[in-house]
């Protein structure tokens, strides 16, 4: 390094850079290459939304309503939750760095499951922290047990991924409901929920339940998976009082657009055309499931909008053939493959390379 460099935190040294899902590429004689890698919805967004973004995007001379308000409003009715239990963020991945921020420095743990979302680590090296990940279960679930074992006096917050990404696996209300009655009450929880929308077993419980007899437990939720509007990058938590001050303080200062706040509140606004949506994609993901096992792989049943195989040395070598077969999947190296649920064709697309890759084992 030169002397004349600037100076950098040493927290930084070694901290790897999120990696977004790889682009689709254009394949040989023009032939459509499907983005499998990122976990987006494949439809567009909701009736009456993009006309409001667009709308929105008239006043872009002027800086967005800094506390969210007509948002905040929409969601304090949509969750019945008090306006005060609220903070909006740049994404559900955003307010998780605030809520990082706000708890944990230099000398303190963040624990949380692995595999699990690949930025809860990269967010604690940030912070100064020390990542504290519990291994999965041999079926791709939270070791709960384990992770209250790894509990310290240091231990400042805990990240549970409910469904987990990138394994789809989900954790049901009793053993849940333990897990959180056994963790100190000053350890902050936060129950990550972007793949809400895609539950459909009945013991897997609301988190917004759990919160609100819980002090010290946060629910976050996001506009980019089920609603559509990654691109736009906004999501929200709900929190006690203190931990969502703290998220207000902890926030980029204008950082969730106008444009974001007008079209999150007009996606709230077309529950119908949402539930028809995530309804389709969850047939497919059925679809894909049962494929995958009927061609003799061995995969979790997912609850979010993709599905996991865990490949250990082969991922890079599966995810290879995919992109030859015309879909883009994202490879966690040594681990596994997560797959999108996307568009028909594309789903078609990956079934098919997954069984060829499958029959030259």
């Amino acid at each position: 390094m030169s002397e004349k460099s600037p100076k950098l935190r040493a927290a930084l040294d070694g901290v790897p850079t999120y990696k977004p899902g790889k682009p689709a590429t254009a394949r040989p004689g023009g032939a459509v290459t499907y983005k499998l890698s990122s976990n987006e919805n494949p439809y567009p967004p909701l009736p009456g939304v993009l006309e409001q973004a667009v709308r929105a995007a008239g006043s872009l001379n002027r800086y967005p309503d800094l506390a969210c308000t007509g948002l905040v409003a929409e969601l304090s009715t949509r969750f019945d939750v008090p306006i005060e239990h609220l903070a909006t963020g740049t994404g559900s991945v955003g307010v998780a760095q605030q809520l990082v921020q706000a708890t944990s420095g230099p000398g303190d743990e963040v624990i949380f499951a692995w595999r699990s979302f690949e930025a809860y680590p990269i967010m604690t090296q940030i912070a100064g922290a020390t990542a504290v990940p519990v291994p999965l279960t041999a079926d791709e679930n939270h070791d709960l047990d384990a992770m209250l074992a790894a509990v310290t006096d240091k231990t400042r917050l805990i990240f549970v991924c409910n469904p987990n990404n990138p394994t789809g696996t989900v954790i049901h209300r009793a053993e849940l409901e333990h897990f959180l009655d056994q963790v100190p009450s000053h350890i902050l929880i936060v129950l990550d929920e972007a793949y809400r929308e895609f539950i459909r077993d009945e013991d897997v419980p609301d988190g917004l339940e759990l919160y609100r007899d819980r002090p010290n437990v946060c629910v976050l939720r996001t506009f980019s998976k089920a609603y559509g509007l990654a691109g736009l990058r906004i999501g929200f938590a709900v929190g006690h009082d203190r931990v969502a001050a703290a998220l207000r303080k902890t926030a980029v200062p204008f950082g969730v657009t106008q444009v974001a706040q007008e079209a999150a509140i007009a996606s709230l606004r077309s529950e119908d055309a949402l539930g028809e949506r995530v309804d389709a994609l969850v047939v497919e993901r059925a679809r894909v499931y049962e494929a995958l096992i009927a061609q003799g792989w061995t995969t979790p049943e997912s609850h979010g909008n993709f599905v996991w195989l865990r490949l250990g040395d082969r991922t890079l070598d599966f995810a290879a053939a995919c992109e030859r077969g015309g879909v883009i999947v994202r490879p966690f190296p040594d681990d596994g493959v997560r797959i999108t649920i996307g568009e028909t064709e594309a789903n078609d697309l990956f079934l098919k390379a997954a069984e060829s890759f499958r029959k030259e084992l």
